[in-house]
Formats: C-alpha cells, structure tokens, sequence
C-alpha cells in the first residue's frame, strides 16, 4: 500500500524538515480500483463516501479504527441512519481520485466527504492541475446527485508562501463557487500531538482517527437527516 501525504496545517508544521519532504511511492495494491468488500455489501440505509487517500483509508491504524470506522459509530450513537463506506485509497492524487470517481457514483451516495490535494501539494504539481481534478470530482459527484463536503489541505512552509497561499485557496474558492461545506482541517485537534499521531507524525493513530471522526461529524450534521 502506498503511504500518503496528506497532511493538516499543525500536522505539517510540526513533521517537516528544512529540505522539501519527498513523497515515498510503492506500487498501488491489486484492489487499487476495487472498493473494499464493505462498501460492495448491500445496505438499504443512505451511503456517505469518506472518499480520499490515506487519511481516509486509515493507513497504520488498526482494523476498524479508520475515521470512517469511528465516523459510522458518530452517526449511528446521534440517531442517524446512513452506511459510511471507505473509500479511501493510500498515496492518492487528485489525478487519482478523478479515475475512481465512476466507482464512488456507482454507489449512488447521499454524502461524499472528498479529501484530496496534499499528495499533489507536496509533489509540486501545479495548482491549476489540482483545482481541476477537484472541480471535476465535485461536478461528477454532483451529477450524481450527491452532496459534496470538502476537505481543505494546506503544505509544509518551505514550500514558499506563495504557492501554500494559492493551494489552500483552491479548496476556498471551490467550496464557495458550488456553495460546498467546507472542512478546512481534517485533522484539527490531532496533527502535531505526538500521542494522537503515528511515528510517522503525518497518519493518526487509532485514538487519532476518532477524533477526526468527530470533526468530520460536526460538518456532515447540516447534511443528515433523521
């Protein structure tokens, strides 16, 4: 599985170094292109996708201890009745999760959390190119008849200002172009603090992913409906 690099403000911040990171790449898994057995099996209750790389997949954690995992125990515990699917693939691109957009449709969501953009942000690519994929997501997903929330991302400060300031504007600037929920940090309250994050210090750990669950929960509540 390839690791992401997908990362929040205090998480970055706190886990780089003066050289620009380097986002280590390992052959995609076989399944790369199949959601997990899971999201395949029937449910009569409205899907919400957790669709995005690592952060969303719950690399390093324990089985069943992804933010999905936890965020599906968030709405049963409120009274909701919506399936949570994971659809979160390691070391995703935006280019990436275009490709598998036609997997996500096919479920026909009620909900799609996207979470994209850092893996792109620290490899450099060009903001224009990671604004597009991510619009087309949203109007595919739309189309759909989902509803989209955004997950913003922001980058290391040695990336330069400038870049970091149009990066983190594009998640600003689509959320308001098609009126989306935004949620500017995904891992607020848990990136930087070494006993909510892996040794890696860029993936939470089980406890980690509970709270992100908790923060994703407080934005998708305008959504749900009982």
């Amino acid at each position: 599985m390839r690791p992401i690099i997908l990362v929040s403000t205090c998480l970055l911040l706190a886990g780089c170094s003066r050289e620009r990171p380097k986002a280590p790449e390992q052959e995609p898994p076989p399944e790369r292109e199949i959601l997990p057995a899971a999201a395949q099996a029937p449910d009569p209750r409205p899907t919400v996708v957790a669709f995005g790389d690592s952060l969303s997949a719950g690399f390093g954690a324990d089985p069943g201890k992804s933010y999905p995992d936890f965020l599906q125990k968030e709405i049963d515990g409120r009274g909701y009745h919506y399936h949570v699917v994971n659809a979160g693939v390691s070391g995703d691109t935006t280019t990436d999760g275009l490709e598998r957009v036609g997997t996500v449709t096919a479920l026909k969501p009620s909900i799609v959390i996207v979470e994209f953009g850092g893996n792109d942000g620290l490899r450099g690519l060009p903001v224009g190119t990671t604004r597009a994929n991510l619009e087309q997501m949203i109007l595919a997903l739309e189309k759909a008849g989902a509803k989209v929330v955004l997950a913003g991302m922001t980058l290391p400060p040695n990336y330069g200002p400038d870049y970091i300031r149009s990066f983190e504007a594009v998640y600003r600037d689509l959320a308001r172009q098609y009126r989306l929920p935004l949620l500017p940090f995904l891992l607020r309250g848990v990136g930087g603090h070494a006993d909510l994050m892996q040794r890696d210090g860029i993936h939470p750990t089980g406890e980690g992913n509970r709270i992100v669950a908790q923060n994703v929960i407080e934005t998708l509540k305008p959504l749900l409906r009982k």
